[in-house]
């Protein structure tokens, strides 16, 4: 086995090469994600990487893998090759409320002691704009997203949480954000009159444009990381899809594309440190439009700074529905199937870099049908059936059943 070799280089920096190995195959990972300080590199065909830095632990991580850090001060004699798990996370959403809700939190627990689920997607800023926990960011405080605390104890919670094998996910709602927006109307969203708009639910929006408002999200999903989150997840990272709205720069799809694309790059950049997945949450319609669906998301340019896209794939959301489906809920397997299908011809990305979100509610848009075992089964086997990296269920109130899911052991 090829041991790593640090070779002594300038101002204190060290060169660092090694080799990324599959944990159950043994075979080498090509395109692993080698990160140390602000510096990251990819492994070539053979697994093999080189990296100059200092030497605090490097992290390593793969599409389709768990993440993994490794101490290179512990092996001045030479360091054994690192081996990565596979790993899918399969994964249930608790919201701001659920995840402090303890009989929510165990419900979903109890859930992976006995079926498939092996993970969570928790609001770390969610629908309302609210933090969880005490946030170090100092807007935070400043515009009320502190107002109510659900978890007391953030580290404790993830220790936890990682102590029972969970894979973490953040889930950050970017720019739909009530405290914000109100709180700082030169950053919202404005109605022709020039006041705050506000949309259907009654909450306003920050201004994707603005560099201030990027700041304050990549802060957040920086503090997440340092918690350890395994995975950042930005949801609404789009523009309103309202029209007529006023923003501080001229609304074209060039500039709605540009806008969301730089947010993510320097939340990618800020990011890099912490050896942490990437992810963002796409309307599902965005899988079949080739312009930007009016809200600045444009699949071939989101899937260059993501390192996981989550396309929102409940039946019901494809109100208009589809090429041959004109009645998205009595065909959920092919609405999931087919829309991965559609993102991956266009983006020419393996289908381990997509994990799709799946409807685990009630119809509002057809039938008003329930999607239990059926329908959700339907849904997961489409998405395993095209060799995504997992999927996600979504259910507002954040209650699940064994509804569609696999006991271990099956």
């Amino acid at each position: 086995m090829l041991a790593l070799i640090f070779l002594v280089g300038a101002a204190n920096e060290v060169a660092h090469r090694g080799r990324i190995l599959d944990a159950v195959t043994g075979r080498p990972i090509e395109g692993a994600l080698v990160t140390l300080d602000d510096a990251v590199v990819q492994t070539d065909v053979n697994g093999r990487f080189q990296i100059r830095g200092s030497v605090p632990p490097i992290g390593v991580r793969a599409y389709g893998y768990l993440r993994e850090w490794v101490d290179l001060r512990q092996h001045h004699d030479g360091a054994q090759d690192v081996a990565l798990k596979p790993f899918s996370p399969k994964a249930l959403y608790l919201s701001f409320y659920g995840i402090g809700d303890r009989a929510l939190r165990q419900s979903a627990l109890d859930l992976m002691e006995t079926t498939e689920i092996n993970a969570l997607v928790i609001d770390v800023k969610g629908n309302r704009g609210r933090i969880p926990y005490k946030s170090k960011v100092p807007l935070a405080a400043q515009v009320g997203a502190q107002q109510v605390i659900t978890v007391k104890d953030i580290e404790g919670l993830l220790r936890s949480l990682h102590e029972k094998g969970v894979y973490t996910i953040a889930r950050i709602v970017v720019f739909k954000d009530n405290p914000l927006a109100s709180a700082r109307p030169d950053l919202a969203v404005k109605a022709p009159s020039g006041t705050v708009w506000h949309d259907r639910e009654d909450l306003a929006w920050t201004d994707p444009f603005k560099k201030e408002v990027w700041d304050y999200n990549v802060a957040v999903a920086v503090e997440a990381a340092r918690y350890g989150f395994d995975e950042i997840q930005f949801d609404y990272v789009r523009f309103p899809d309202a029209r007529g709205l006023v923003f501080s720069m001229p609304n074209t799809e060039e500039t709605r594309v540009r806008a969301i694309s730089d947010f993510l790059q320097l939340a990618r950049k800020k990011l890099t440190p912490y050896n942490v997945f990437l992810a963002g949450d796409i309307f599902g319609y965005v899988c079949w439009n080739l312009d930007d669906t009016g809200i600045g998301q444009r699949l071939e340019k989101l899937a260059l700074h993501l390192d996981y896209l989550s396309p929102m794939l409940y039946p019901s959301g494809f109100h208009a529905g589809v090429p041959g489906i004109s009645n998205p809920v009595a065909h959920p397997y092919e609405i999931v199937y087919r829309s991965l299908a559609r993102a991956r011809e266009r983006t020419g990305l393996p289908p381990v870099r997509f994990r799709p979100w799946l409807q685990a509610f009630r119809d509002y848009a057809f039938d008003r049908r329930l999607f239990t075992a059926g329908e959700i089964r339907e849904q997961i086997r489409a998405a395993e059936d095209f060799g995504a990296n997992g999927w996600m269920l979504w259910n507002p109130e954040n209650i699940y059943s064994t509804d569609g899911l696999k006991s271990l052991g099956r």
